[in-house]
């Protein structure tokens, strides 16, 4: 019989998680997507901005790789 001080258990393919692991989880995820969508704006932002300066058109391509860099390691 389980004892009213463990946590209840819930089988996820072959691992085992608790409740508050299974909430833990859910939090990050929706952390990562937040973080994905905010990425996106900026990049659509940077997209969407024009200039004749060739010394802004490198930064405003140096901060798009660095978004996609992001992006890419957000998975």
């Amino acid at each position: 019989m389980a004892s009213a001080l463990e946590s209840p258990r819930l089988e996820i393919g072959s691992e085992t998680m608790t409740e508050e692991q299974k909430r833990r989880a859910q939090q990050e995820r929706a952390a990562r997507e937040r973080q994905k969508q905010s990425l996106n704006l900026q990049k659509e932002q940077i997209l969407s901005q024009r200039t004749s300066s060739p010394v802004r058109r490198q930064a405003l391509e140096a901060a798009l790789k660095h978004i996609e860099s992001q992006l890419e390691a957000l998975g």
